[in-house]
């Protein structure tokens, strides 16, 4: 492994030093496209084609976990990541990467709220700890563009420095909020540790499995009436090279990730050829509420706001670095909508073929279902 690259005044690493990078954590679709990324960076010599200003030359990339990647040209250390054994196997490393969102939504389910939580905020602890008490230079966490709340007075597009205004509940959401706090504790605790939050759109990609995804599974979409939705996408692959230039050009503090633009809801009709069902915010809450304490749904309904509020970013720290997205948002729908053909989701829950003709028939979604015929049959009674 090379020796630590030598920093020059103020910080500043001399223009092609070499940097070793380890991925913590390597089982899910996000972790594996950074270490692929990386090691197409180490292999180049440079991380962003033309970026402006100072980088450092990828050097080895690490992968840190249980079991080996199915991914070539890395380096493999064993060790949990929420064991702090983990401090041995950062050792000598320069930067590390973790990606603290979920992309795996049948198993957050299967752990439930509590214990789910209490996963998420050991593991970010641990390797934030290790990370600093290995002398690791750069700590580079990968959250959610979701933590920045999906509000109807939200500028679009949000800026990487936007407040974050997104609700610290059980949701999944919270979860991001919980590791946002931890990584700004750190900036406190561990000054001479270079801190840097990524903040992607709604992620697609192969094995990805979020509740935005299970969106899209229902045999209509959701709609919000009086709401302006801005749908916005970050393809792992984008995400994978947005994180090896965040290492590469040391970017600090916060940055955000995403396709160019964002998509209407007409646009996703368009695209899908799915219609949708319109309710009211109140009505759409008031249901979704109900049914989320009742174990219906497996998401709190302030998880609404994200299909019915704009929560697009611009990724302007990036692309002033040289970063370039390959993937649009109308490729990152089209991919989306090839990884989930053939599943079917009634609000975010898995439903066989059975089951999701019979949510169909109710207005496609549990809680757009459940209000209509509650309506129906106030309606029918007031006849009566």
């Amino acid at each position: 492994m090379s020796s630590p690259a030598r920093a020059g005044r103020g910080g500043v690493r001399s223009r092609r030093s070499a940097i070793d990078v380890a991925v913590v954590g390597t089982a899910d679709p996000v972790s594996r496209a950074v270490l692929r990324a990386l090691v197409v960076a180490a292999a180049r010599g440079h991380a962003v084609p033309g970026a402006p200003g100072a980088q450092s030359r990828v050097g080895t990339v690490v992968a840190v976990d249980t079991e080996r990647p199915s991914v070539g040209g890395v380096d493999f250390r064993y060790a949990d990541p929420a064991d702090p054994a983990l401090v041995t196997a950062l050792a000598g490393v320069h930067a590390a990467v973790y990606v603290a969102a979920s992309t795996n939504l049948e198993q957050d389910l299967a752990l439930g709220a509590r214990v789910r939580r209490e996963r998420s905020l050991r593991r970010a602890q641990t390797v934030v700890t290790a990370a600093a008490a290995a002398g690791v230079r750069h700590l580079v966490v990968v959250t959610g563009a979701q933590v920045y709340g999906a509000l109807p007075d939200n500028p679009v597009p949000l800026e990487d420095d936007a407040p974050l205004r997104a609700p610290s509940d059980e949701g999944q959401v919270g979860d991001l909020m919980d590791v946002e706090q931890l990584v700004a504790v750190a900036r406190e605790v561990h000054p001479g540790m270079r801190t840097t939050v990524v903040r992607p759109a709604a992620l697609v990609g192969d094995g990805v499995d979020t509740v935005t995804t299970r969106h899209f599974e229902a045999p209509r979409l959701l709609s919000v009436r009086g709401a302006d939705a801005a749908w916005q996408f970050c393809h792992v692959d984008d995400l994978g090279s947005a994180v090896a230039a965040v290492v590469a050009c040391a970017i600090e503090g916060a940055v955000a990730v995403g396709a160019p633009g964002h998509l209407t809801q007409a646009d996703l009709e368009r695209l899908t050829g799915m219609r949708s069902v319109e309710l009211s915010m109140g009505a759409a809450m008031g249901t979704a509420d109900r049914l989320h304490r009742v174990g219906v749904l497996p998401a709190p309904a302030s998880d609404l706001a994200f299909v019915a509020f704009p929560w697009a970013v611009s990724s302007h720290t990036l692309l002033g670095h040289g970063w370039v997205p390959v993937h649009d948002n109308e490729t990152c729908l089209g991919v989306l909508l090839d990884a989930i053909r053939g599943s079917h989701a009634v609000a975010a829950r898995r439903l066989d073929r059975k089951d999701a003709a019979l949510g169909a028939a109710s207005a496609a979604v549990a809680l757009v279902g459940t209000a209509a015929i509650m309506r129906r049959r106030r309606r029918k009674g007031a006849s009566a």
